[in-house]
């Protein structure tokens, strides 16, 4: 198409990288308007049948994927393979979709193209909905008798979702499965019948593993948790060409996790460029049957995860790949099979229970293609144990980020809902959110692996639910007050807000609100019940391993940071309504430097906080309020920031002396004429009976902004106002509840008890320990001190 076609095409990419301020239909009549010079091709193929009055199904579907190929890495498509599977992207989409409407005048939703993105299909819809007189359908694309599986694509990229969508209501949703879904899915079950019979493994740990999915989120956590806590050889599957290039692709993975990528890794491992895609997982028969008898375990982790993609465009990765891995477990040596499944293969509206022994979904009322994919895998891999196969099947539910380091990943559904509530300040109702972080999913799946007796059996990998009540309550306890509504006017505000406001790092989110079958995996996922994990459970307890705990707030703390360093969060500022504040009134006197102290001062200060997590992360209190000193202006002097530091540098106390830092104050001032001026405050903490003077006596220094100390003196709470205003005097953002009201006081007094005693307890420890070390010499600085 020429240099027009390629600035459409720049323009379409900064679309889907969200940028740009077209919705879809303005990109796709930019899109037209370039392709409208090129009337050649496309329409010279499919005119000779037109022109006969008769539509050939199988002429329309070669015409189309003539088109399709034009925008894939290798140039061409076949009729019966997956646009997105082949490397197209939904840029890509978005230019075949108008290509075919210019100049085919073939009309497609982009929601259609989704569903099924193979030229067969959609040549197939597209006569069936205009009417046109087409040959005979043709075969299922898939035989459970045919002697080998389908040729599968070549290795390509992974397709990303489709460009951000207009905020308008989409398409009435799917109520059940597609029949044409269905039967494929059926197809496919039966693959399973054609694995090789096999026999029990030996119960050892593995010392050689294939893991595949090396390069995902939670693969790359796993593959260290297996170094580390096994002995195990593990040979990483990965898409590449090459293995110089899928080596480094492994190493930027990791890498972009946060995770080490060493020598020492690199000597445990074996990087083999293969696609779980591909027959025999792309690699040549020689290698296909040295690892048959040379593996100990196959761990399956590699997945398409993207909610927009139908059956048909996951089905190769989903569930082809999974049979894979099954035949190769199934081959040679006998191993055990351990596939990452989820929590979705229970994504029908309306079950009520999601135990590990539970009944699965009915799968013609999953509407979403990842959750009949994940359903299918399962399913398929449950006929594979009537052959002797050793199957463990692990679900996790939603995987949130690293507790540790903060790692996320980017395109989960939970961080993005996660990011959603804290940027809008608003969550839909709903029952549980099954989330659980990735380093304690990981160490469990690993321990699964490692430990023989646990294998053959079905894991929930979903953690503690949480609530709604805890959300809520969690985010009030951060200085995030939420407001709660329903499902559909939550999903419409939020794509309001992202339509009047976009963020780049949250399209993904916003294409997933508007598709209707990705809307039916939302609902499911919001309004189904909490996964029970019994039997993961006792086996943690039996092996020691540290106990799912809720993934609340303390433990979300490293990835909302990170989140909000990445855009898709944002964090309490010192401009928001203060969650949590009191006063603090002080009198004293100060007098010039290295001078008596008889000029009367009084400060008249409020102290709050935006949020806890800026008491976790930093112990700091925001300060406000007035100075009241004839010694610097008559008028009183007004705090234009300030800062209040508990236990600064942890309390280390001053350098050859005995007091430790309790408190620090960093005050910029300004008078009533202008004059910029400074303070700085400090209290302490010794080893000596007046404990309850030293958490209210504060020694100020004062100079000119720019300047050293003019003034300095000691101010005093005074003790009849201290429990009058820093603790009954306690006030907490209105917009909360009662219940929530007490918590946060509860909380922060807690939280600043337990600092104060730390820091009035530092001191007399180490008075004691000089006092019991008789033995240690005196130093000369301590004689002359």
């Amino acid at each position: 198409m020429g240099d027009v076609n390629d600035g459409a095409r720049a323009y379409a990419e900064s679309i889907e990288r969200g940028g740009g301020g077209l919705g879809v239909d303005d990109l796709l009549a930019k899109v037209m308007t370039a392709g409208a010079s090129e009337s050649g091709e496309i329409a010279a193929q499919a005119a000779a049948p037109a022109a006969e009055g008769a539509l050939d199904v199988d002429t329309l579907a070669a015409t189309i994927a003539t088109a399709a190929g034009r925008h894939l890495p290798e140039g061409r498509l076949s009729p019966d393979a997956d646009f997105f599977d082949a490397g197209g992207t939904s840029v890509h989409a978005v230019e075949l979709v108008a290509e075919l409407e210019s100049e085919l005048g073939m009309e497609f939703d982009l929601d259609e193209v989704f569903a099924d993105a193979r030229p067969i299909s959609l040549a197939r819809r597209w006569l069936e909905a205009s009417g046109a007189t087409h040959a005979p359908p043709a075969a299922p694309v898939v035989s459970p008798t045919a002697p080998a599986p389908l040729t599968l694509p070549a290795a390509a990229p992974y397709a990303p979702p489709p460009p951000v969508l207009p905020a308008t209501a989409p398409a009435a949703p799917y109520t059940t499965a597609r029949p044409e879904d269905l039967e494929q899915i059926l197809a496919d079950l039966a693959l399973a019948d054609r694995l090789p019979f096999t026999r029990s493994p030996e119960p050892l740990p593995p010392r050689r593993v294939l893991l595949t999915g090396a390069t995902g989120f939670l693969g790359s956590h796993m593959l260290l948790d297996l170094l580390r806590h096994s002995d195990a050889h593990v040979y990483c599957l990965v898409r590449a060409a090459d293995q110089e290039t899928a080596t480094a692709r492994l190493g930027e993975a990791l890498k972009s996790y946060r995770l080490p990528w060493s020598s020492e890794i690199r000597r445990r491992i074996t990087v083999l460029p293969g696609d779980i895609r591909l027959p025999r997982l792309g690699l040549d028969d020689e290698l296909w049957h040295r690892l048959a008898h040379e593996l100990d375990s196959v761990v399956g982790v590699a997945a398409a995860v993207d909610f927009l993609r139908g059956y048909h465009s996951l089905r190769t990765s989903n569930v082809l790949g999974a049979l894979t891995l099954a035949e190769l477990a199934a081959t040679g040596r006998p191993k055990p099979l351990h596939h990452i499944s989820s929590i979705a293969v229970f994504n029908e509206v309306g079950i009520t229970a999601m135990g590990e022994d539970d009944p699965l979904a009915h799968i013609d009322r999953l509407i979403a293609g990842y959750d009949q994919t994940k359903w299918t895998a399962e399913v398929a891999l449950r006929r594979a144990r009537d052959h002797g196969l050793l199957v463990t099947a692990m679900r996790p539910g939603g995987i949130g980020g690293h507790t540790r380091t903060g790692a996320y990943n980017p395109q989960d559904l939970s961080s993005g809902l996660i990011s959603a509530f804290a940027r809008f300040r608003t969550v839909p109702a709903f029952r549980y959110l099954n989330a659980a972080p990735v380093d304690w999913v990981s160490r469990t799946a690993v321990a699964v692996i490692c430990e023989p007796d646990a294998w053959g059996y079905d894991y929930n990998l979903t953690g503690v639910p949480n609530t709604l009540d805890d959300v809520v309550r969690d985010m009030a306890l951060g200085g995030m007050h939420v407001r709660v509504q329903d499902w559909d006017a939550w999903r419409a505000d939020a794509l309001a807000r992202l339509q009047a406001e976009p963020v780049p790092e949250l399209t993904f989110l916003t294409r997933v609100l508007q598709s209707p079958s990705a809307l039916k995996l939302c609902e499911a996922t919001l309004k189904g019940p909490a996964a029970v994990d019994d039997r993961t459970a006792a086996l943690v307890e039996a092996l020691g391993l540290p106990p799912a705990a809720r993934y609340d707030a303390q433990a979300q703390l490293k990835t909302f940071e990170k989140l909000a360093d990445d855009g898709l969060a944002r964090l309490p500022q010192k401009d928001d309504t203060p969650y949590l504040w009191f006063t603090e009134n002080t009198e004293g006197t100060v007098g010039p430097v290295g001078a008596p102290a008889d000029t009367p001062c009084a400060m008249r200060l409020t102290l709050s906080i935006a949020g806890m997590h800026q008491l976790v992360k930093e112990r700091r209190v925001d300060v406000q309020g007035e100075l009241t000193c004839p010694a610097l202006h008559p008028e009183p002097v007004v705090v234009e920031r300030g800062d209040l530091v508990v236990r600064p540098e942890e309390g280390i106390p001053e350098q050859h002396g005995m007091r430790h830092q309790l408190i620090s104050y960093q005050l910029e001032l300004v008078d009533a004429d202008g004059g910029r001026w400074w303070l700085r405050g400090r209290k302490y903490a010794r080893a000596r009976r007046d404990v309850w003077r030293q958490t209210r006596a504060l020694t100020v220094e004062i100079g000119r902004a720019g300047e050293p100390a003019s003034l300095a003196g000691e101010v005093v709470v005074p003790a009849d106002s201290y429990v009058r205003d820093q603790i009954d005097g306690i006030h907490v953002d209105p917009r909360l509840t009662g219940q929530e009201k007490r918590a946060a006081k509860l909380t922060w007094l807690a939280w600043f008890g337990l600092e104060m005693g730390r820091g009035l307890l530092g001191p007399f420890a180490r008075a004691a320990a000089d006092l019991l070390d008789l033995r240690r010499p005196t130093t000369l600085t301590e004689r002359h001190r």
